[in-house]
């Protein structure tokens, strides 16, 4: 299994009040997803300064989750709703909802299907119209299963997944489901903690977006950075 870790690029800022559930770029626009009951929210964000540009507010009774880009579209998850919310892209307007039994927590859009992460070990592969369930992965590392599985990003056949209250990153062949390498975040995390008014408020790592030139967008719930970061073998 390779061993890799983050090369910080860039420090940029991030609303250290927006508990990050989902990153996702697309058209040159980042969309975040945030959470906690009351304070869960869909937004855009500037990738380069952190200046949320738009918001839409969920629900009180409702905990966001991730969120992915369905051309159009933007689909988010709630936790324990069993309700995933629709929002006209362009406006950030409610357009609808989807249902699914179990738990949200991440989402990403690979080829002609969504995967969906519930904190188990496994990921769910849903129609990205009607979000119904079309199969599941088993995720495993050296052939024991991997559970915890939190915020997705889907890149090239392969599924970058945040480990809820780690400070590593898995990297997930959709194929097999196996665990082909391990991200070390812990760089972020110390960097983001050096940097906040409060260390101990400062939450875990969760958010991962790819940028497209082979670079990604990494923050965390609380964190007052977002990051620039490029993937490289651990020394």
């Amino acid at each position: 299994m390779a061993r890799w870790t983050v090369e910080i690029l860039e420090r940029r800022p991030h609303d250290p009040e927006a508990f990050t559930q989902g990153l996702e770029m697309a058209g040159g626009a980042l969309y975040e997803s945030t959470g906690l009951y009351g304070r869960s929210s869909l937004r855009r964000v500037d990738p380069a300064t952190g200046e949320v540009t738009a918001e839409a507010t969920v629900a009180d009774d409702l905990f966001g989750e991730g969120l992915t880009v369905v051309g159009d579209r933007i689909v988010q998850l709630t936790w324990k709703a069993g309700r995933a919310l629709v929002y006209d892209r362009a406006t950030l307007d409610l357009v609808g909802e989807l249902a699914y039994e179990g738990e949200g927590w991440g989402l990403c859009r690979s080829g002609d299907g969504l995967m969906m992460s519930d904190g188990s070990d496994r990921l769910a592969r849903r129609d990205p119209e009607s979000f119904e369930l079309i199969g599941t992965v088993t995720v495993a590392s050296a052939g024991v299963a991997v559970d915890r599985l939190n915020e997705l990003e889907c890149v090239d056949g392969l599924v970058i997944a945040n480990v809820w209250q780690s400070p590593e990153l898995l990297v997930i062949d959709l194929a097999d489901g196996r665990v082909t390498a391990v991200i070390d975040g812990r760089p972020l995390v110390d960097d983001a903690m050096a940097a906040a008014a409060d260390p101990g408020a400062v939450g875990v790592l969760n958010g991962v977006a790819a940028i497209g030139d082979g670079t990604f967008l990494m923050t965390g719930k609380l964190w007052p950075r977002m990051y620039r970061v490029r993937v490289v073998e651990a020394g």
